[in-house]
């Protein structure tokens, strides 16, 4: 059984039992989370695609953790013009468990 769901603006294949990456969500850790935007769900014979979301389909899982990516290292550079600027970045992130998906 596995379902897709959106958060963030991005699309993720999660299972029971799977840790996922996603954008920064404001839970603290521990916290229970909902995600109510089912893009396709699947319970391994049938398959129902959302147009746009699949209705009476629920994944609940808890934030394991709240960190920052690692560093990246954006670099401007035009040669022979004397032009480079290089800045950083680090993206912050939410790790959930997948506790349940439920149809």
């Amino acid at each position: 059984m596995y379902a897709v769901v959106a958060s963030g603006g991005k699309q993720y294949r999660v299972q029971e039992g799977d840790v996922i990456r996603v954008e920064k969500i404001p839970n603290s850790v521990g916290e229970p989370v909902a995600f109510d935007r089912i893009l396709v769900f699947s319970d391994g014979e049938n398959m129902r695609i959302g147009q746009p979301a699949v209705d009476g389909v629920e994944v609940r899982g808890r934030v394991v953790e709240q960190g920052k990516d690692r560093k990246i290292i954006v670099f401007k550079y035009k040669r022979r013009k004397r032009y480079r600027r290089k800045q950083g970045h680090r993206q912050q992130f939410t790790a959930i468990k997948i506790d349940s998906i439920n149809a």
